[in-house]
C-alpha cells in the first residue's frame, strides 16, 4: 500500500491541474495509464475558450454555451465556468504561460458556435500541447507529487465512510499497487476510443466512466457522444483532427461536386455548431455515396495558413495534402459529453470522491459541447474541486487492502479482438445518426459478445473487456431512452426535439434508468 493525501487519476489538463492545486495541501500520487503526454488534452489544436476581449462579456460566452447545449446546460455550472473562467488564465499568465498574441494583445479566434472572438491559442495550432506541457513542468517540479506512468487503475476502493483509494496495474513491474488516500480525483477522460474512428488517442476507452458506474455513482447523458466534423479521412480508418479554429479562419466545406452545402442550413453556415456540421456532412457522404467531403483553403492566403495551423500543415504533408488547397475530411468521434453526475465543485455521490475533466458531467456541456469549453472547464472546476477537498478530508481509518488482480498475457489477444467486435457495433448501430431497431441491435450484439467470451475472475483483460461492454451499454441504453433528436444524439425515427426529453438521463448500478430536471435558475452564483 502507497499512501497519500490525494491520489489523482489521469494526466490530461485536469488531473495535471488538480495535482498541481493539490500539491500546496499535501502528497500527491498522479496515476496515468500510459504516460503523461498522452491525452486528449495533450493532443486539443483548437484553443481555450475564456472571455478576455474588449467587447465579450462572460453573458454572451452564456448565451453561446446555453445555445450549444440544446436546452439541457444547468445554468448554475456554466455561470460558473464564464465568471471564473478569465481569472483561471489569467492566473496562468501570471504563472508564466504565454497565448499567442498580435500587436501585444491576445490573439482571439472564433470557432463554431461562438459570437465572438474568445478563442486564446498558444503556438497556433499546438495550445493543448502548450498548455499541457506548461502545466508538466509545474508539476514535475512539485516536491509534493509523485508521477507513476504506465499505472492503469482497475477499481476504486470504498467503505462506509466514502473512497479511500485505488488499485492499478502498474505494467513497469507488471503487478497490481494498492494507493490509498484521503481524496481520490479521477480525471481520465472520455471514450470515444470505444468507436472505430476517432481522434482521441486508442487509450480512451471509457475506464473510469466503467470504474464509477461499478461503484455506484450516478451517470448522466450518455447518448451525447460528440463527433468532431472534420477529422482528416485516410484509407487506413486513421483519423487526424483538423481543428474548428481552421473553420474559423474561412475554410469552406464542400461536397465532392464542389458545392458549399451548409450555406442555408444553419444562420454560421460552416461555423455551425458541432453536432449540426457532422450531421450534415455524414448526410452529404450518404447521399453521393463517398467516404468524405472536402474542406477548402484554397481561397485563403496560403502564408497566413502556415503559420497559423503549423501542425495540422505538417501532418497534412506527411499524408501527401496539400492543406493550402483542399483537405478530405469526415466526422470522428471526439468527446463524451455526458458523464459521471458531479455537482459544482466536482462531488460525485460517493464521499470522498472527485471527477473532473471530460469525465465529469456537471451540466455545461447540455446536449453539444460548444467548442473549447472542455480546456477551461478542466481549469474552473479542478480548482474549485481541490478547494472543496481541502475542508473534505478523510477522517475515518484508511483499511488495510491486499492485491488480488493477476494479468494473464494470453488474454491480450482477445481483448483487443473484442476492442474491435466492439468499436464496430458502436460506428454502425450508436454512431452519428441512430435509429430504435439499430440500437436494440447493438444491445443485442453486445450481449452476444459478452456470452460467448471467456472471463477470468480478477485478471486485467478480463476486466477491460468488461469495462468496454459497460460502457458502450451505457451509452446505447441512454440512445434509447431518448426517442428524440437533439445536440449530438441523432434518431432518425425521431428526427425533431421533443420537450418531454428536456431533461439529464441517469443510470446507476442496480437501478432502473430515471431523468432529473435541468436547472434553469442560477441557484448558485459562488
Amino acid at each position: 500500500m502507497r499512501n497519500y493525501d490525494y491520489i489523482i487519476v489521469g494526466s490530461g489538463l485536469a488531473g495535471l491541474y488538480t495535482a498541481y492545486r493539490a500539491s500546496a495541501y499535501g502528497k500527491v500520487a498522479l496515476l496515468t495509464k500510459s504516460n503523461i503526454r498522452e491525452s486528449n488534452s495533450y493532443f486539443a489544436q483548437g484553443g481555450i475558450a475564456a472571455v478576455t476581449g474588449e467587447n465579450d462579456a462572460p453573458l454572451f460566452h452564456f448565451q453561446d454555451t446555453i445555445t450549444a447545449g440544446r436546452g439541457l446546460c444547468d445554468y448554475p455550472a456554466v455561470n460558473v465556468l464564464v465568471n471564473e473562467g478569465p481569472a483561471r488564465i489569467q492566473e496562468l499568465i501570471n504563472d508564466g504561460m504565454h497565448f499567442d498574441t498580435e500587436n501585444g494583445e491576445l490573439a482571439l479566434g472564433l470557432e463554431g458556435g461562438h459570437h465572438q472572438k474568445r478563442i486564446l491559442h498558444a503556438g497556433g495550432d499546438a495550445t493543448g500541447r502548450m498548455i499541457t506541457n506548461f502545466v508538466i513542468d509545474k508539476v514535475e517540479h512539485c516536491p509534493t507529487v509523485e508521477i507513476f506512468d504506465n499505472h492503469a487503475v482497475i477499481a476504486l476502493l470504498q467503505d462506509e465512510h466514502g473512497c479511500y483509494g485505488v488499485r492499478c496495474w502498474d505494467f513497469n513491474e507488471n503487478r497490481e499497487e494498492v494507493f490509498t488516500g484521503h481524496n481520490v480525483f479521477l480525471t481520465s477522460g472520455g471514450t470515444s476510443a470505444i468507436y472505430k474512428r476517432t481522434t482521441n488517442p486508442h487509450t480512451t476507452i471509457g475506464d473510469g466512466l466503467a470504474l464509477t458506474y461499478n461503484a455506484g455513482c450516478e451517470i448522466v447523458d450518455m447518448e451525447f457522444i460528440q463527433f468532431h466534423p472534420s477529422a482528416i479521412y485516410t484509407p487506413t480508418g486513421e483519423a487526424y483532427l483538423v481543428s474548428e479554429a481552421v473553420r474559423g479562419e474561412g475554410a469552406y466545406l464542400l461536397n465532392q461536386q464542389g458545392e458549399r452545402f451548409m450555406v442555408g442550413k444553419h444562420e454560421l453556415a460552416e461555423l455551425a455548431p458541432r453536432d449540426i456540421v457532422a450531421q450534415s456532412i455524414f448526410q452529404q457522404m450518404k447521399e453521393h455515396h463517398e467516404d468524405y467531403v472536402y474542406l477548402s483553403l484554397k481561397h485563403l492566403d496560403p502564408k497566413k495558413i502556415k503559420k497559423r495551423f503549423p501542425n495540422i500543415f505538417e501532418k497534412c504533408a506527411e499524408l501527401g495534402i496539400d492543406m493550402t488547397d483542399r483537405i478530405p475530411v469526415a466526422p470522428a468521434a471526439h468527446y463524451t459529453v455526458g458523464g459521471v453526475k458531479t455537482d459544482l465543485t466536482g462531488r460525485t455521490n460517493i464521499p470522498h470522491l472527485y471527477v473532473c475533466g471530460e469525465l465529469a458531467s456537471s451540466g455545461i456541456m447540455g446536449a453539444n459541447r460548444l467548442a473549447s469549453n472542455s480546456l477551461i472547464e478542466c481549469l474552473v472546476f479542478g480548482k474549485r474541486a481541490v478547494e472543496d477537498s481541502v475542508h473534505n478530508r478523510r477522517e475515518a481509518t484508511i483499511p488495510e487492502t491486499t492485491p488480488l488482480f493477476s494479468l494473464n498475457h494470453q488474454k491480450l489477444e482477445a481483448y483487443l479482438c473484442l476492442k474491435n467486435k466492439v468499436a464496430d457495433i458502436m460506428t454502425q448501430e450508436a454512431g452519428i445518426i441512430r435509429t430504435e431497431n439499430g440500437l436494440q441491435e447493438g444491445l443485442e450484439n453486445l450481449h452476444h459478445v459478452e456470452e460467448t467470451e471467456i472471463f477470468e475472475e480478477n485478471e486485467y483483460y478480463s476486466l477491460v473487456s468488461k469495462n468496454l461492454l459497460t460502457v458502450a451499454e451505457l451509452i446505447i441504453r441512454s440512445a434509447l431512452f431518448r426517442k428524440e433528436s437533439r445536440g449530438g444524439h441523432f434518431r432518425s425515427d425521431y428526427p425533431t426535439p421533443n420537450d418531454k426529453y428536456v431533461c439529464h438521463i441517469i443510470q446507476q448500478k442496480g437501478k432502473e434508468i430515471r431523468t432529473t430536471p435541468v436547472i434553469r435558475k442560477l441557484k448558485d452564483k459562488s
